[in-house]
């Protein structure tokens, strides 16, 4: 079993909220992206206190009915996938995690 954090260092942001919406992980892709709001400061905060009230409502669907919401967003000249999903542990939902991760402007389609 590996005992280490091995989403630290990914190039791709990972934020995890439970499900009373604490932010419990940011790993340092995420931290980095969020510096402006606190960076790793943010974990144990209320993830609702830097969302408008849409998004915030969007967030409650996704714990509520427990769906992945799936887009892509454009941002300071960057182009980005999001993608929200529910986690579990032993079947029970414990929260959401995102994982944002930057994709070229042009992205290549297969169908395989």
């Amino acid at each position: 079993m590996m005992n280490s954090d091995w989403a630290k260092e990914l190039n791709l942001a990972i934020t995890i909220m439970d499900a009373e919406g604490t932010i419990i992980y940011l790993n340092d892709k995420a931290a980095k992206t969020f510096e402006k709001d606190g960076g790793k400061d943010l974990v144990g905060k209320k993830l609702q206190n830097y969302h408008t009230p849409r998004s915030n409502e969007i967030i409650s669907k996704l714990l509520n009915n427990k769906e992945t919401n799936t887009y892509t967003i454009e941002k300071n000249g960057i182009k980005k996938l999001i993608n929200q999903t529910p986690w579990y542990e032993n079947g029970i939902c414990r929260g959401l995690v995102e994982f944002s991760l930057e994709i070229p402007f042009e992205l290549p389609h297969y169908i395989r």
